[in-house]
């Protein structure tokens, strides 16, 4: 019943050009992954990834540059 009263918001979740999301990534609402970053499969992205990166895990963390 709370929710069909509208009271919940979202924000918007940001993905770049280039960006690789492999399967089974979660990501966080609000949250910008930067262009040309890959996300590792099964990363929970919980803030904002820089772009040319290569980042996974739980919390999601950049492992590695790209560029």
């Amino acid at each position: 019943k709370e929710r069909n009263k509208g009271l919940e918001a979202a924000k918007p979740i940001i993905i770049e050009d280039s960006v690789w999301i492999c399967g089974g990534v979660i990501i966080n609402p609000g949250v910008t992954i930067g262009k040309g970053t890959t996300i590792g499969a099964g990363s929970v992205v919980t803030r904002d990834i820089p772009p040319d990166v290569f980042a996974a895990g739980n919390p999601c963390n950049v492992i590695r540059n790209l560029a």
